[in-house]
């Protein structure tokens, strides 16, 4: 992987210390916007769920109010970075490990936008949830559509990649505008009938189709990596799940997109919409749990080899998420139980891994371990 020569930022040089004794945000990177996707995921999936147990409303109302604090504060942080700590900020954009995580402000903005919708509401009343996800939903689309364009970009240009590096994390600039697709038909009833409602349903369609593209490009790239080069480094194990983001997310968007045709499209379009659907949901599910297993078969093996807790265990979260909800609308289209039972399911292992990422999370912040420099190698002692 490329390297990069850190230069101190302009508030240690003022000062003549160097960032490494310094406590700041200089190392917040934009890998945490992860955490924030996956705990508005669990407000989002829960409430597709068709299950009507007391307090659950209001659970997934606390995580919702939850994910909006983190994003508030990790905006607020992030900018903070950028305005003083810039050629770090630059340097990520730059590491092809680090600059594909760019792509998670996008899905995090949308995240949270698309629970203040589902749950919010309760809250803060439909039109403030309307107004809140609209926004959400537009600047989380736009710089969605910046990082898919943007970060393949930098790979091709700027970027030094070496052979055999290729990594789950390329694909995450890629689903961004799927999860755009899968969020934006909840605004189309709120538009005006008509072109409106028409236009925000086919743009949908056409985000769909470009990170379905986009991602179907990449993943055997991943697959060759992992086949010729054995499996990933301990710490990068987790990101084997980011696989399921695009395959989970697709099908939850063609199946939110079925359920706003009718009356926004001419019946036939409408009737087609549906049918497609469950074609191409049916089996992408399918692969989605072949997957699940690979990776689930992966990360025990990680385990048995020494892994520890890292940020990329949020990669357990967000994917895993989108499978939920996935599986919850081909629920809804076939009327088959089994898909309500494998929704269910799949949601006990998403609040399990969140739990268990968010938990270690706050410890490693209360520790300041996850905020700390990179830790510098030792130089080797001298041999006769």
């Amino acid at each position: 992987m490329a390297t990069l020569a850190q230069a101190p930022s302009r508030s240690t040089a003022a000062t003549g210390a160097t960032p490494d004794t310094v406590p700041s945000v200089r190392h917040l990177g934009p890998n945490w916007y992860a955490a924030v996707m996956g705990t508005a995921i669990v407000a989002n999936a829960g409430a597709t769920l068709p299950l009507d147990i007391p307090g659950l409303r209001v659970a997934y109302r606390v995580v919702w109010a939850l994910s909006a604090l983190m994003l508030l504060t990790l905006v607020a942080a992030r900018t903070v970075h950028w305005a003083r700590h810039t050629d770090q900020a630059r340097g990520h954009l730059l590491d092809p490990t680090v600059a594909p995580f760019y792509g998670c402000l996008s899905m995090a903005l949308l995240a949270v936008g698309g629970g203040t919708l589902a749950v919010g509401k309760d809250l803060i009343g439909e039109s403030a949830a309307v107004a809140a996800d609209s926004v959400l939903w537009i600047l989380g689309t736009l710089v969605g559509l910046a990082a898919a364009a943007a970060i393949p970009y930098l790979m091709v240009t700027r970027h030094r990649i070496e052979t055999g590096t290729a990594s789950p994390v390329w694909i995450l600039p890629l689903v961004a505008p799927m999860v755009s697709a899968a969020l934006g038909p909840a605004l189309v009833p709120h538009l005006p009938a008509g072109q409106w409602q028409e236009a925000m349903l086919l743009a949908c369609y056409a985000m769909f189709g470009m990170s379905l593209l986009a991602t179907l490009i990449m993943l055997p790239v991943i697959l060759a990596r992992l086949i010729h080069h054995g499996p990933l480094p301990l710490a990068l194990t987790p990101t084997l799940f980011l696989v399921l983001g695009p395959l989970g997310q697709s099908t939850t968007a063609v199946n939110n997109l079925a359920d706003a045709a009718p009356g926004t499209v001419d019946a036939s379009y409408a009737h087609a919409m549906g049918a497609f659907a469950v074609l191409y949901g049916v089996p992408v599910m399918g692969f989605a749990l072949l997957w699940l297993a690979l990776a689930a078969a992966m990360v025990i093996r990680a385990f048995r080899g020494g892994m520890t807790f890292a940020m990329t265990w949020w990669g357990f979260t967000f994917p895993v998420g989108t499978c939920v909800t996935g599986a919850a609308g081909l629920a809804r289209h076939t009327g088959l139980t089994a898909f309500t039972w494998l929704a269910v399911a799949l949601y006990l292992l998403l609040v399990t891994a969140v739990v268990v990422a968010g938990t270690r999370t706050a410890m490693g912040l209360a520790s300041g371990r996850l905020l700390a420099p990179p830790a510098k190698p030792q130089p080797q002692p001298a041999t006769a």
